[in-house]
């Protein structure tokens, strides 16, 4: 009776999540490329090879919501419907009918784990590959019908028209040109390529005029080519010294966080070496000057890194086992709602848990990622739903 009890409820669970989880992933995939199409005007192609990316990135967060939504549902509907009490009147304790759901998350967790890892490392810089990849077919398709194209990649251009692939009196802007301020390139007639190799957009231009701030201006005739540095945040042999900790897969982050453990001590080794040369020739005020400054400053940045990718294992394992802590407070809450109605019982159970749990998983985060509690810090939010659902599951048991 028991087994058949369990598979019984493990069967509604499962039926309920798969359907849901679908659901829910297409709409945040729907909402992800549609944004990602407004936002920079992406072709079909490029929506295309978008979804593979965004998958990962839907299904992290559709996980929690449908694990949790599926267990409201079915022991919503079982309290409701007196089948829990005819389960307590036939002797068996209402806390076998938890198990399942219990199982069910502790299953899903680590692969929850997985999903938001892959998100991170894998499906966002892939997001930002077909982006940068399809950077010409945008810039050409914004520049026919509004003659002026801003990127986020530091650049814009503004044409008077477009003739097929010919720009007709472009102006290039480059932001990010160095410490001289802004680079402008002016000349009557251009056509932009992508160098897939490089990762540079191309400019090919004919009798041209470049200025960069006030410090230099030239004219220069006849056809040049000129390149237009993007991103280097997608590229695969980028340094993972300079990469974000929230992009790294974390079997990597063990291996990097004792690089850069290492790299901190050297630096600070060199700070002290360059104070005391400083003391020894007499020359304090070099301890507070321009390499004393620079040497804090990077002092600092280190740190700082070496304090996240201390956090973010932590964080992903944290964000992963919300899956079982929004189970293990909804079904017990459900189980004493009693009520047959899916989205009241889901609003019942996720509100209360979204108002909790979100504001001390980014408050611990925060904490965390800027020293002031340990790493671990990150599980405050789940730490709290552990609280409340053993205090639901006690008042369940005596049902």
């Amino acid at each position: 009776m028991p087994s058949r009890l369990t598979r019984y409820v493990l069967f509604e669970i499962l039926k309920i999540f798969i359907v849901s989880l679908i659901a829910l992933t297409l709409l945040i995939l729907l909402i992800g490329v549609a944004r990602e199409l407004l936002r920079r005007g992406l072709g079909v192609v490029a929506v295309v090879q978008l979804l593979p990316y965004i998958l990962p990135i839907s299904l992290q967060f559709a996980f929690p919501a449908t694990a949790l939504f599926s267990v409201c549902c079915v022991y919503g509907r079982m309290a409701a419907d007196g089948e829990v009490a005819t389960v307590k009147a036939s002797g068996i304790s209402p806390l076998k009918l938890l198990q399942p759901a219990i199982v069910f998350a502790a299953l899903l967790s680590p692969a929850a784990v997985y999903i938001s890892d892959l998100a991170v490392s894998w499906g966002r810089p892939g997001v930002n590959r077909v982006v940068l990849m399809s950077i010409e077919d945008i810039a050409y398709r914004v520049l026919r019908s509004e003659q002026t194209y801003t990127s986020e990649e530091g650049f814009s251009i503004h044409v008077r028209e477009v003739r097929g692939r010919t720009l007709i009196r472009p102006t290039v802007t480059v932001h990010n040109g160095g410490k001289n301020g802004p680079m402008k390139l002016s000349a009557r007639e251009g056509e932009l390529s992508l160098d897939p190799e490089t990762q540079m957009l191309l400019l090919r231009v004919v009798d041209s005029q470049v200025e960069g701030g006030h410090v230099f201006q030239s004219i220069v005739p006849g056809e040049t080519e000129f390149r237009i540095p993007l991103s280097n945040a997608v590229r695969s042999d980028r340094d993972i010294s300079t990469t974000s900790p929230s992009e790294l897969p974390l079997r990597l982050i063990s291996s990097e966080r004792l690089r850069q453990d290492g790299r901190t001590h050297s630096l600070v080794g060199q700070m002290a070496a360059h104070t005391g040369f400083s003391i020894l020739t007499s020359r304090n005020e070099q301890i507070a000057g321009t390499a004393g400054s620079s040497y804090q400053n990077s002092l600092r940045g280190n740190r700082r890194r070496l304090i996240r990718l201390r956090t973010e294992p932590w964080r992903r394992w944290a964000w992963g086992f919300s899956c079982f802590f929004f189970v293990f407070v909804g079904a017990p809450l459900a189980m004493l709602a009693k009520t047959s109605d899916y989205w009241s019982t889901f609003g019942l159970c996720f509100l209360p848990t979204l108002i909790v749990y979100y504001p001390l998983f980014i408050f611990g985060l925060e904490q965390a990622k800027d020293g002031n509690v340990p790493p671990y810090g990150v599980w405050l939010g789940n730490v709290i739903l552990a609280v409340i659902g053993t205090t639901l599951i006690h008042r369940v048991r005596r049902y």
